[in-house]
């Protein structure tokens, strides 16, 4: 059996990938998936939580999906923003080559999907929309969102999804005690077992990239 998890970068498991259909951006579109990533299957129930909870994203700009597994939140940014840049961010290069082979079946040019060391450390995002790797653990998970949060434009804001069992409200507590300087943080709705956090970006002049 292989111990491979969603957030391995470079899967064991022997590559098999099967097609399916979802809807994004209100219209079904047939996409290829494989094992090895997280929700292989399906959209997420977090994810769709996600999608249906938050505004339409800038039309323009940077717009980064952290952890973008096959590329769900990925797909509708660059679907709706086709004049935006999408940052499709994930530490699993399987995941990061399905989300280049869906951009490509849908004919989206604006999406790049990459590592996190491949994002020019002078890029600022007009928004962050992300499903967090909260199995990840503690420690990754705050270095993760305390590099990239504070990355957003001036007035810009994330928007994350987190099971509320899976601890939302003390994250929120940790990002506002941690990040409170720079990240103004508040849970923008509940739904299905899940909170949607709003995370905007204070102050006038970003900080400089790590």
């Amino acid at each position: 059996m292989s111990g491979d998890h969603y957030f391995t970068s470079s899967p064991e498991s022997e590559l098999k990938l099967r097609t399916f259909s979802a809807r994004l951006s209100g219209q079904s579109y047939e996409l290829t998936t494989a094992n090895g990533i997280f929700s292989p299957d399906r959209i997420d129930l977090g994810t769709q939580v996600l999608l249906s909870s938050t505004p339409a994203p800038p039309a323009a700009g940077h717009l980064l999906d952290l952890g973008c597994g096959w590329g769900p939140i990925s797909l509708t940014l660059a679907l709706e923003s086709p004049d935006a840049t999408v940052w499709a961010v994930d530490v699993n290069e399987r995941a990061l080559q399905l989300v280049r082979l869906n951009a490509e079946r849908l004919g989206l040019m604006n999406v790049n999907a990459v590592l996190p060391s491949d994002v020019p450390a002078d890029v600022r995002f007009s928004t962050i929309w992300s499903n967090p790797p909260i199995r990840v653990g503690k420690n990754e998970l705050h270095g993760m969102l305390e590099h990239w949060l504070p990355r957003l434009a001036p007035g810009s804001d994330a928007w994350l999804v987190v099971q509320r069992n899976l601890g939302s409200d003390s994250l929120q507590a940790w990002m506002q005690a941690t990040l409170g300087d720079r990240i103004a943080v508040q849970r923008a709705t509940s739904s299905k077992g899940y909170r949607v956090l709003r995370a905007r970006r204070t102050g006038s002049v970003p900080d400089s990239a790590e």
